[in-house]
């Protein structure tokens, strides 16, 4: 039996798990998926309050790519998969708001959030997840060739076959650079996952108890030069929010969140409500009934990999995997990676 260790349970690593049982027969790869917060689906996350289902990282999966339109649509089934089907409008740095883009092109999510994905994948294999493990150091022992894992309560995970790493890639930087791994190309490897660049996001979350009627699901921000990147009206998807109720979700560009990342919530909460209220033109906005927020300091690669290291690592059972890796900061580049490095890995399987 071949046993496979895989570092975190978001969108790429359901992704890998479910291309790596559907490739191998009778059951002879024991995939362990060892993730350090309570859910899985990472950046892709989903929270409820009440009768409220609100994704307050990734908004939704695009239809980008062929092979992921497929795995939504058909291979997992289309039971609670939504789709947005108002479009996102633009403004600039003055706050001027223009029609859009993207009318024609789908937006899923599920009812039941868009942490759907990696809970239905994650489904269709018998992968063990375990919560609340955050690793933090990586071994390999060269004379057996199996990997070791070992997590912040001292825990020891393995022997593997192979892993797959797929944190944002500073953090998967940390445990390379930490590793216990006499590896010609392993400096080559972390210099090259040091190096991909992220974007920082604060986001805001307001709940309202009147309905906010506009002709947009949600506003991007195209020049790049206002506080505000990003603004979503959560009950555009169906199932998240009652009628009669409105949910917003505000994403800070990237200097702001940087600035302000540390500060105190309540603060960073009521300039961001001024400033949709100054950009929707509506005073209400400035009292939610309701508030959450999530600091996200690795929230979006600004620029892909070399993958010759990664390729390199590859050699020796250790695989990166992610939207990083995929040279692309959106969830459906993440799912696409995953699948991939699941079939290679899956190659590998006697």
């Amino acid at each position: 039996m071949t046993r496979i260790g895989i570092v975190g349970a978001g969108a790429a690593a359901a992704a890998a798990a479910y291309a790596i049982e559907r490739r191998v027969e009778d059951a002879i790869a024991e995939i362990t998926v060892l993730e350090k917060s309570g859910g899985v689906c990472g950046r892709a996350a989903t929270r409820r309050r009440d009768e409220v289902t609100y994704d307050y990282g990734a908004n939704y999966v695009k239809d980008d790519d062929e092979r992921v339109t497929e795995l939504l649509t058909e291979r997992l089934g289309t039971d609670g998969l939504v789709d947005i089907v108002e479009p996102i409008w633009t403004f600039d740095s003055d706050g001027a708001v223009s029609e859009g883009r993207d009318a024609d092109e789908h937006k899923w999510t599920y009812e039941d959030g868009l942490s759907g994905i990696a809970t239905r994948l994650f489904a269709h294999t018998d992968a063990t997840i375990r919560f609340e493990t955050r690793v933090e150091t990586i071994r390999r022992d060269e004379s057996a060739e199996v990997w070791r894992l070992e997590d912040a309560d001292g825990d020891r995970w393995g022997p593997f076959d192979a892993i797959l790493v797929t944190p944002p890639a500073p953090q998967t930087a940390s445990l390379l650079r930490a590793a216990e791994w006499d590896a010609a190309n392993r400096s080559a490897l972390v210099n090259a996952v040091d190096a991909v660049p992220y974007r920082t996001i604060w986001t805001g979350v307001f709940h309202y108890p009147f309905e906010l009627e506009r002709p947009y699901y949600a506003l991007v921000n195209t020049d790049k030069a206002h506080e505000i990147g990003w603004i979503a009206r959560e009950e555009c998807k169906p199932g998240h929010v009652p009628d009669g109720e409105s949910l917003v979700i505000v994403q800070a560009n990237h200097g702001w969140s940087v600035d302000h990342f540390d500060d105190d919530p309540s603060t960073n909460l009521e300039h961001l409500a001024r400033l949709t209220a100054e950009l929707l033109d509506d005073e209400r906005l400035l009292e939610p009934d309701w508030t959450d927020y999530q600091g996200w300091r690795y929230a979006l690669p600004e620029a892909g990999v070399d993958r010759d290291p990664i390729r390199g690592a590859a050699s020796a059972g250790l695989y990166c995997l992610g939207d990083w890796v995929a040279g692309e900061g959106r969830l459906h580049a993440a799912l696409r990676n995953g699948l991939e490095t699941g079939e290679r890995v899956a190659e590998t399987v006697p």
